[in-house]
């Protein structure tokens, strides 16, 4: 009787351990997931903030800051008023007379750029403003949005990518 409750005992627990792992494989996955839907969104956020301040048109300086620091303004965004990088949200140098009044000479956005958690790294898919939404390189002019460069796909059957 013993030997054979024994082997009910280890059944019951193959069969619980059987239905976990997937579980805990998807939770891995779904927690990754909002993540990188996090980061997405805070990139993003961060992208519109700099075109309000930085802005401009052409050669037509519209934001607030481009206007108080032209030279700075030609040197960190693009023709779209978007910054020419992700590394341009790590660090602005102000030129304008504001700066030297409040001695305030470096705008932040970012304090680092985000990694990608699904491959793990900070090897972002950017797109440029004049860029097609399905482009598959980047432009080098501006960033205008950001996705990740997995090739997997989502749990509700999306690719990464596409986000």
């Amino acid at each position: 009787m013993t030997l054979l409750e024994l082997l009910i005992t280890i059944v019951i627990i193959m069969i619980l351990a059987s239905i976990a792992m997937p579980l805990s494989k998807v939770s891995g996955k779904r927690s990754r997931e909002l993540e990188l839907r996090q980061e997405l969104r805070m990139v993003r956020a961060t992208l519109d903030q700099f075109k309000l301040e930085w802005n401009r048109e052409s050669d037509i300086l519209v934001g607030p800051l481009c206007v108080q620091n032209k030279l700075t303004c030609k040197e960190v965004t693009g023709v779209s008023g978007y910054p020419k990088s992700l590394e341009v949200l790590l660090e602005v140098k102000l030129t304008g007379e504001k700066a030297t009044v409040t001695e305030e000479t470096i705008r932040r956005y970012l304090r680092k750029i985000p990694v990608d958690p699904m491959t793990e790294k900070a090897d972002w898919r950017l797109r440029c403003y004049a860029d097609p939404p399905d482009v598959s390189s980047w432009c080098g002019e501006d960033v205008y949005d950001l996705a990740s460069s997995s090739d997997e796909v989502a749990l509700d059957g999306t690719n990464y990518r596409d986000w």
